[in-house]
């Protein structure tokens, strides 16, 4: 697997999380397991979305069929750090940094402007997921949360990988790059509007 600090460079995100974030998430740990275990299960949800959308692409299926079960195998081991706590998981909550970031893929355009799109806003997803991990992993109370979330950070690193190259092969004349950068200048507007909740993407 690449090391992480190529893939940071690789992430190109514009603007970090506030150290603040990782405070709130040490203080109120509950909240951030929860959160985090159903972002595990959307990331897999979304993987089986793009299959149902796509099933001819013969790679896509294949590697996003592994990415849905890492994530979904990652949802069971977050669960479990929940139970171990005497914690219950409760219900999903809204992520509205994902739905911020969703308006901002494609709706019109050709097939593969849009197949494109939600890939990249996929890649997104995993580049920030990467960046909050690598900051669990250094300050979480629990020495085996912050090696738990190092794994993590490099799973998510992995995957983000995994979707700019899938956006790269079936773009066809969609110009990926550039695109990647107008999500990279959108992201950062985004997710300067939060980071006070302990959830993951707060």
């Amino acid at each position: 697997m690449r090391s992480f600090a190529r893939n940071r460079q690789m992430l190109g995100l514009h603007l970090p999380t506030d150290p603040r974030w990782a405070a709130l998430a040490r203080e109120d740990l509950r909240t951030l397991l929860i959160d985090h275990a159903w972002c595990e299960h959307k990331a897999a949800s979304n993987a089986m979305s793009l299959i149902v959308r796509h099933p001819g692409l013969t790679d896509l299926v294949e590697e996003l069929t592994a990415i849905a079960g890492e994530e979904m195998a990652h949802f069971g081991m977050v669960v479990q750090r929940i139970k171990e706590r005497g914690w219950e998981l409760g219900p999903e909550r809204k992520d509205g940094y994902v739905n911020e970031l969703l308006a901002f893929v494609r709706k019109d355009g050709d097939a593969q402007e849009r197949l494109v799109d939600r890939l990249l806003f996929s890649a997104m997803i995993e580049a920030r997921s990467c960046e909050r991990f690598k900051l669990l992993s250094a300050t979480a109370a629990d020495p085996e949360l912050r090696t738990f979330y190092r794994e993590l950070m490099e799973s998510e690193a992995g995957h983000y990988s995994t979707f700019i190259g899938l956006a790269r092969q079936y773009g066809g004349r969609v110009d990926v790059d550039a695109r990647w950068k107008e999500f990279l200048v959108f992201e950062a507007d985004v997710v300067a509007r939060y980071g006070t909740s302990a959830e993951m993407h707060g």
